[in-house]
């Protein structure tokens, strides 16, 4: 059976799969216990997680500069991998519909984002609506912070619906060939020591656009 048989059944796995998994990973250390399509989304998935509260680190008053910078180097490297797993999603629905001798019709159009992008979307909207629900049971918050998250959380649930929508949606066209899909590569270039200036670039070598966003943050 394909994982693309019944698109909304699909979608409705990979929401319970991010909602769970965000409540199981804040009680134990993350694992995966999928397989298939499910496995690769749960990996994707981690790797948002991770990065989320790396995030929260980074913006904490309270830590020195080396374990900020050691947070910083983390967050590259997250952030790296979350984009690389988009990519393993997509290939993994490419495969699925290989596999299932789905074959796009004539004129069958691209979406502007794929199907491992709106999941990583999906992923992190998991992870917000559980980190508000967080801050509507705190015991120091008062009514007008309550108020602010109740807000927060309506709009996330519809952006839930919408995206949830959206993503049935377009794995049915898939699925019935209206649409076709391109694994569309990140390459980053940051983590690159062959394209980044400052990993190849002689210590203390500037490129013109560096010494502006120096100039920029000295005069802010």
């Amino acid at each position: 059976m394909s994982p693309l048989d019944v698109p909304h059944e699909l979608v409705s796995r990979i929401i319970e799969l991010h909602r769970s998994a965000v409540v199981r990973w804040h009680e134990q250390n993350v694992d995966n216990p999928h397989e298939g399509l499910l496995q690769i989304v749960c990996q994707q998935h981690q790797y948002n997680y991770l990065l989320w509260h790396e995030e929260d680190v980074a913006r904490s008053r309270d830590v020195g500069d080396e374990r900020i910078a050691a947070v910083k180097r983390a967050i590259d490297r997250l952030n790296q991998q979350r984009n690389d797993w988009i990519e393993r999603i997509d290939e993994g629905l490419l495969a699925a519909l290989d596999a299932a001798g789905i074959q796009p019709t004539d004129g069958a159009r691209l979406n502007t984002e794929t199907p491992g992008s709106t999941i990583d979307r999906l992923s992190i909207l998991s992870l917000r609506i559980y980190h508000l629900d967080e801050q509507l049971a705190r015991d120091d918050a008062g009514e007008d912070h309550r108020h602010k998250v109740r807000q927060r959380l309506a709009i996330c649930q519809v952006q839930l619906q919408d995206l949830s929508a959206s993503l049935a949606e377009l794995l049915d066209d898939l699925a019935a060939g209206r649409k076709r899909l391109k694994v569309y590569r990140q390459l980053k270039m940051y983590n690159d020591p062959t394209l980044n200036p400052h990993l190849y670039q002689p210590a203390g070598r500037q490129s013109a656009g560096e010494r502006q966003a120096a100039a920029s943050l000295a005069g802010s």
